[in-house]
């Protein structure tokens, strides 16, 4: 049986694996590079090793530091988390040789899902709905494929994801210097320029159905999630259940992605994305073979904690359930707090010492986060600081416990996305659940920048202010009983506002 895992992670997914392996009484593993030494996945881990500078490349990404660091502590599992080399097939290849069981599913599955046009080819197969597309790997192939399918068409990355190598293309003229630059960005970001061109499908919504399968054959899916709300092509909010989704939808959509998962003998926890147009159309987008995200909010709905039964199936055991045995019971949202500047369409990173951090609480409100008051947030991964999730008995109820959470949480020493996370809940459309993957860009005007102050209530808001600055600097000589009074008498403009004017 699995004893001790080493996780080849860092951030709030090492912390969300550590919890869970302490639950079952696994011992946990962390490396860390040199940027996060005082980290708090480090501190919670039973065990923890350096591997490296700070650079991806020279301290996560090093399979032989980590394959050397888990047989040195006596490891005998290791968890990729997400990102990094979750998906990277040397990774489960090269635990194998070395007698180390991989939490994960097989390399052979991430293989044939790791290139992009060879995943859809065998979906396609499989009889899994995609898009219309094809090869882009010569300008004079791309205008077939552009030509064929009908414009406007979308250049993709083969290898990777995250929006980079992406570009949407409406004509013909434009295609040559739009392939260019995919093809240029692809080759930075991936180490491989090859990108594919498929039918750009207008004001989809991005919806991933989640599966789980062991090593004898059983596969499920657990529902579906979301994840239409996105900047640059990266998910920012997502939710359980889609909005405008049937049951029969979704479980149709569940079908065609436990056949998918079967014809890659896929075992362990994966997701497919697939594109819902608005007619109730959809297609296959990717499969991620890992742990995602957003899992979170999967775990609500279901009350199955996904990272144990990767632990257990990744031990040899059966599933234990059937698709009949998952039950869905309210709704769930997450929204992802990232260290960046919030007053342009642009989210600049906003990397640097996190000075205060007072996460929300209450009932049926998880946060994931990886930091702590005094933590530095590094400039060299993503800068993601936590992952707020609510559950509700329905969605109206998450929503507002959403709402309410956010106005609860206050970071302060860097920049974050609070105030534009709370002004995208706010707004009716999305209240209403009326969106796509293209809703921030549609909708910038009121969802970026900070609250306005009037005239009238700056002075009410400097007196704040002070007051705020004075506990910080003074602490417990300050005169606290005074200040508290000075703050119940805020005006109601400025105490409706306290949790964006407080960033």
């Amino acid at each position: 049986m699995i004893r001790k895992v080493l996780i080849a992670n860092r951030g709030e997914i090492a912390v969300r694996i550590i919890r869970t392996l302490h639950e079952m009484g696994i011992a946990a593993v962390a490396v860390y590079s040199d940027a996060d030494r005082a980290s708090l996945h480090v501190r919670m881990a039973d065990e923890a090793y350096p591997i490296g500078p700070a650079p991806a490349a020279e301290s996560y990404l090093r399979i032989d530091k980590l394959i050397d660091v888990a047989k040195r502590s006596g490891a005998d599992a290791i968890h990729p988390g997400y990102g990094f080399l979750s998906e990277n097939r040397e990774l489960p290849l090269a635990c194998e040789a070395a007698g180390i069981t991989f939490i994960g599913p097989p390399a052979s599955a991430m293989e044939a899902m790791g290139s992009k046009p060879a995943a859809r080819a065998k979906m396609a197969a499989a009889g899994v709905p995609i898009t219309p597309g094809g090869a882009a790997n010569t300008l004079e192939e791309g205008l077939a494929t552009a030509a064929r399918v009908g414009y406007p068409v979308l250049i993709k990355a083969a290898f990777g994801g995250g929006g980079k190598g992406m570009r949407l293309v409406h004509k013909e003229e434009d295609l040559a210097a739009a392939l260019d630059r995919a093809q240029s960005e692809a080759g930075r970001a991936f180490g491989n320029a090859l990108v594919y061109i498929e039918k750009a499908i207008l004001k989809p919504r991005h919806v991933e159905i989640q599966v789980l399968g062991d090593k004898h054959g059983n596969m499920v899916h657990l529902f579906e999630r979301d994840c239409s709300i996105q900047r640059r092509h990266q998910k920012v909010v997502e939710e359980t259940p889609c909005p405008v989704a049937t049951p029969e939808l979704i479980a149709r959509m569940g079908e065609v992605a436990v056949k998918g998962a079967l014809a890659v003998g896929y075992y362990s926890a994966g997701t497919f994305e697939f594109l819902l147009a608005e007619d109730g159309s959809f297609y296959f987008l990717e499969m991620n073979t890992r742990l995602q995200v957003e899992h979170p909010i999967t775990e609500w709905v279901t009350g199955i904690d996904l990272v144990a039964e990767m632990v257990r199936i990744a031990d040899g055991e059966k599933l234990g359930r059937t698709q009949a045995d998952i039950v869905r019971r309210g709704a769930s949202i997450e929204c992802r707090i990232y260290a960046e500047d919030p007053t342009t369409t642009n989210f600049l990173p906003s990397p640097g010492t996190i000075t205060t951090l007072r996460q929300p609480g209450g009932p049926w409100v998880r946060d994931d986060s990886g930091f702590y008051d005094g933590a530095v947030v590094p400039s060299h991964y993503d800068p993601l600081v936590s992952k707020l999730s609510v559950w509700g008995p329905d969605r109206p109820t998450a929503l507002r416990r959403m709402q309410r959470a956010l106005s609860e949480y206050v970071v302060t020493g860097i920049r974050t996305n609070l105030v534009f996370h709370e002004k995208l809940l706010a707004h009716p459309d999305f209240v209403a659940g009326r969106y796509h993957t293209g809703f921030i860009g549609e909708h910038a005007d009121s969802l970026f920048g900070y609250t306005e102050v009037p005239a009238e209530e700056q002075v009410t808001l400097a007196v704040a202010i002070a007051i705020a600055a004075s506990r910080a600097e003074h602490g417990a000589t300050r005169d606290e009983a005074a200040e508290n009074e000075a703050l119940g008498r805020l005006s109601p403009w400025v105490h409706q506002h306290r949790s964006s004017l407080g960033r």
